[in-house]
């Protein structure tokens, strides 16, 4: 099951030449995250970070840029969770403008315990990213 969000490329996000500057794609998508953990998950970044003391960064990505968005578009963010590890997770998100595709990133997320080390992800949170989960959880 996809999650999508529309947004709008807005001044800050651009360069001179006034389109988005490519660093704030990763902003985008970090947002896109965090909004899918909070609105889907129920499990906010303010819980995993401040209230338990765990964290979840993002530990790789790959972004394919091909094609620039410009100042005042709307475009659209879409996100897949792609597969569940014990202890890592993997999305692909891809930006799109009129059915065409502008950017797709692939990322790993990995669950860290108050600790500093990966550790498996609280059952709660396994069971509803299984149920939006694409490809199932690893055996």
């Amino acid at each position: 099951m996809s999650y999508q969000r529309h947004f709008d490329i807005t001044f800050g996000l651009c360069d001179a030449a006034g389109i988005v500057f490519y660093p704030r794609y990763f902003e985008m998508t970090n947002l896109m995250v965090e909004q899918f953990f909070a609105e889907v998950l129920d499990y906010p970044y303010s819980r995993i970070h401040l209230e338990e003391g765990n964290a979840v960064p993002t530990v790789h990505i790959e972004a394919d840029f091909r094609a620039p968005s410009r100042l005042g578009e709307t475009v659209t963010w879409t996100l897949d969770l792609t597969r569940i590890g014990t202890s890592s997770a993997d999305f692909a998100l891809q930006l799109t403008k009129d059915g065409d595709t502008r950017l797709a990133v692939r990322l790993t997320l990995v669950w860290v315990g108050r600790e500093g080390r990966p550790e498996a992800w609280p059952t709660r949170l396994r069971e509803r990213m299984a149920a939006h989960c694409l490809k199932g959880q690893d055996q």
